[in-house]
This record gives structure tokens, C-alpha cells and sequence, in this order.
């Protein structure tokens, strides 16, 4: 599966923020066009109620639509997600690679994952990208959890849940502003050779982010 994501934009995407509220909205299904537009904009206004007062304050000053937010509360207050087998191993990977990070942290996991899909150089999909090189005993694997020799065992619910929202979004096609269309990362406390060839583009939480030279 060639997976291409492209950003969700526009008011459509703040309909979706607002949640239950807008979508209950009923648009009138008179013939007069005054009062099918003055329904339409009652159902605009409703959604932006909605908002938290946070996004609605960037979206007056940029003039452009927050389809996230990094914030712990807004991540649990999102309805559980699913999907297809892209979906689980992006949570999975999530979960096994980064579920004590921030939730900005486990965002920029998730760029990293998506980029390298839109990359030539890595295969087109999420989960080829996650188990790269897993039966590769000679480069190994790309992400450690994929070959640590540990069952993929999901022991901690709710961090599996807020994993499973954020690879959502990020497969739903929210923005990668964190990395600077990064491919690679590491912790802290290791040092691996190529991080000396490529260049640094973001340090969130425990994790160096690089980009792979073109």
C-alpha cells in the first residue's frame, strides 16, 4: 500500500475538532436560498464555538487552522481511533518507541515514520518502514523495537490509546512542523556514526531528530 498523506486543511478540519457538537447540526432543508445560507453559517459559527479558545487564538493570528494540539488533555479528550494495518503499526511503533515521551514527542516520532513512507529511499508504507531490516541480521533493524527479541506486548492501555490517536492524525494528515522533514532520531544517551553526517533538526524531549542529506 503506497501511502501519500497530504495535509488536511480549511474549515472542514475544524468541523472535525469541534466534535459531537457540530456534527449534530441539521442544515435546513428549505428551497430558499437565504435561509439554507443563514443555516450554513449558524452550523460554521457552532463549530467554532466548539473550539478550544487556544486554537481559535492562533487561527486570528495566522490566519491558518490548528488540526492539533500537543497538549495531554486534548489528546485524551479525542474519541478512541482505529483503522487498518497502516494505522496499528504506526501505534505500535509509537507505543514500543516512544510512549514516554511528550505527546509532542511521540508526534515527531510519527513524522519521522511518515517521512521516510514519502521518502524514495525507504519503502511506501507504514509498516514496511516500521519492520525495515527486522530480518536482516547483517544492518539489522531500523526500529529497535522491531527486532529487540521482546513480545509486542501492549501492557499499559491508555498509553497504547493516546498512541493510537496520535498515529490518526498523523495518517488523517495532520502537520509535521515539528522536525524539519526528518528520517532519523536517536536518544540521548547513545551516539550512533551517521549523526555526525547528517544534520541535527530538532531535540524534543529525550530524542536528537536528523535529517538524511539528499
Amino acid at each position: 500500500m503506497n501511502v501519500r498523506l497530504s495535509c488536511l486543511g480549511g474549515f472542514a478540519f475544524l468541523v472535525a475538532l469541534a466534535g459531537a457538537g457540530a456534527a449534530e447540526t441539521s442544515v435546513s432543508r428549505s428551497n430558499n436560498p437565504t435561509e439554507k445560507l443563514g443555516s450554513l453559517i449558524g452550523a460554521e459559527q457552532q463549530a467554532l464555538d466548539a473550539l478550544p479558545e487556544a486554537l481559535l487564538v492562533n487561527l486570528r493570528q495566522t490566519g491558518t487552522p490548528v488540526p492539533v494540539s500537543y497538549d495531554p488533555s486534548w489528546i485524551a479528550a479525542q474519541p478512541g481511533a482505529q483503522g487498518g494495518e497502516q494505522w496499528a503499526c504506526l501505534a505500535k511503533a509509537l507505543y514500543f518507541e516512544a510512549r514516554g515521551e511528550t505527546v509532542k514527542g511521540q508526534f515527531a516520532v510519527a513524522e519521522v515514520i511518515l517521512n521516510r513512507v514519502d521518502s524514495r529511499a525507504y519503502p511506501n508504507s507504514v509498516c514496511a518502514v516500521v519492520n525495515q531490516g527486522a530480518n536482516d541480521r547483517v544492518k539489522g533493524c531500523q526500529f529497535s523495537f522491531a527486532c529487540d527479541g521482546r513480545a509486542d506486548t501492549v501492557g499499559e492501555k491508555a498509553a497504547f490509546s493516546d498512541a493510537g490517536k496520535i498515529a490518526r492524525l498523523m495518517i488523517d494528515g495532520a502537520p509535521r512542523a515539528l522536525t524539519g522533514g526528518a528520517t532519523h532520531f536517536h536518544t540521548t544517551n547513545v551516539r550512533p556514526g551517521w549523526a555526525r553526517r547528517f544534520p541535527n533538526t530538532a531535540k524534543i524531549g529525550s530524542h536528537l531528530f536528523y535529517r538524511q542529506p539528499s
